[in-house]
């Protein structure tokens, strides 16, 4: 990898970390939000708060996919640092939940100038070789979710320790991942020529919609990206406890600290991304909706392991710690499937080398309808029945993600370039 691929890796992480310590933190200031003078929040407005993310991800990236385009990679890559930083501010500085809605909108905005750039970036840089495009974009998940993740786990820690501060002290990590974006990142790119430029609007993201082969990997990642959603603010939320006359029944509704969410945030984080690396050295070994079929499977076990879990009262330690044991299993195997769904959307951006940056703008589309789906359907779940309610639904979630699979698998020789299972890389054989 050469000192711009690696240098967008490392600042994909920090402005992710930033991004989860921020999101993790609201959950915490949502449900302290009394101390502070403001009024108590209920499930439904906590995934209120999540779906104004993940809706202004979603109408944004096609427009900054867009803007990427026509003027590079890099004075994009610079606006997500530069819009989160503000939100964080504000949202130290309040306690209406009118004005936290709009720190979520300019978060949304942060994360929406700055993927499709970065993914336009590792789509050129990866272009010709397969075996880097498997590690590129494993490493950006990596980084991605890794940072998530990690920013989640300090978040507790952080709230614990300096409250309203930590947003504060949120902002110089935004910092951070801007002076990357200026200094560590080549500022020349393959922005489109002028007339090639001319062709971009509403008009050509269709045309590329309904074109290209996105609209067959769309339904599966979309109800993926759902069943993920289920498992951030609120389950977060449902961990610190209720008062719910359900909860009594539910060991995972017992009321947690925020630093012991973190401890078991950092050990799911460590089992992820042991996953994501793993699997982002298969592409050449396995095909593509493989890995997205294993990943939803062990899914489905590992949802009915944490139901078990979820009412094991008095239950011997040598059994939950079993339980405990399938559950990293599952989530190891699903760490594969976001890796092998990007690395299908830049197969695809091969065929529109001059719209790079909108093709790989729709990670964002499809990540952000998914989690506007399941976290709105997570807060009915959550007021439903807790813990029992959000897995029941993130079940349900992975079982529609799994129904166009067989579609997908049946076109994936055409898209792109060669898919790894049909094309063999000399000297290998496909192993499925």
């Amino acid at each position: 990898m050469d000192r711009s691929l690696r240098n967008v890796l490392v600042g994909t992480f920090t402005l992710r970390f930033s991004t989860g310590l921020t999101g993790l933190m609201l959950v915490h200031y949502l449900k302290d939000l009394p101390r502070y003078g403001g009024e108590p929040v209920s499930p439904l407005e906590v995934a209120l708060v999540a779906v104004t993310f993940y809706g202004t991800e979603l109408t944004l990236s096609p427009l900054f996919g867009v803007v990427c385009d026509r003027l590079g990679w890099r004075p994009v890559m610079q606006l997500g640092p530069a819009f989160g930083a503000i939100a964080v501010v504000v949202t130290g500085l309040t306690t209406s939940l009118p004005l936290l809605l709009g720190t979520r909108l300019l978060e949304g905005a942060s994360t929406a100038a700055s993927v499709p750039a970065i993914l336009a970036f590792l789509a050129v840089a990866t272009a010709d070789d397969e075996g880097l495009r498997g590690r590129a974009m494993a490493r950006f998940e990596l980084a991605t979710l890794g940072g998530l993740a990690l920013g989640g786990v300090a978040a507790g820690v952080l709230w614990e320790r300096i409250g309203q501060a930590a947003f504060f002290l949120n902002a110089g990590f935004y910092g951070v991942s801007y002076l990357i974006y200026t200094y560590g990142v080549r500022a020349t790119s393959a922005a489109v020529p002028r007339a090639e430029a001319q062709r971009h609007g509403p008009r050509r993201y269709v045309h590329l919609l309904t074109r290209s082969h996105v609209l067959l990997l769309a339904p599966t990642w979309i109800a993926l990206n759902a069943a993920i959603g289920t498992f951030s603010f609120q389950t977060v939320f449902q961990l610190r406890g209720s008062d719910a006359p359900y909860a009594k029944d539910q060991l995972l509704m017992q009321g947690f600290s925020p630093i012991e969410i973190s401890a078991g945030l950092g050990v799911g984080m460590l089992v992820f991304v042991g996953g994501i690396i793993f699997w982002g050295n298969q592409f050449r070994r396995f095909r593509r909706t493989t890995i997205i079929t294993l990943g939803a499977g062990s899914a489905l076990a590992g949802i009915v392991d944490l139901l078990i879990l979820n009412h094991t009262f008095g239950a011997p330690p040598v059994a939950a710690l079993g339980m405990g044991l399938v559950a990293a299993v599952a989530l190891f195997v699903l760490a594969g499937a976001t890796p092998a769904a990007l690395g299908l959307l830049a197969d695809i951006s091969e065929a529109y080398p001059h719209d790079r940056g909108a093709i790989m703008g729709l990670y964002s589309v499809f990540l952000g309808v998914g989690q506007i789906v399941g976290n709105t359907l997570a807060g009915f779940a959550a007021e439903f029945r807790g813990m029992d309610g959000l897995l029941g639904l993130t079940f349900g979630l992975v079982v529609v993600a799994l129904a166009p699979l067989h579609a997908l698998r049946s076109f994936e020789h055409q898209i792109g370039g060669p898919t790894p299972a049909v094309v063999p890389h000399p000297g290998e054989v496909p192993l499925d």
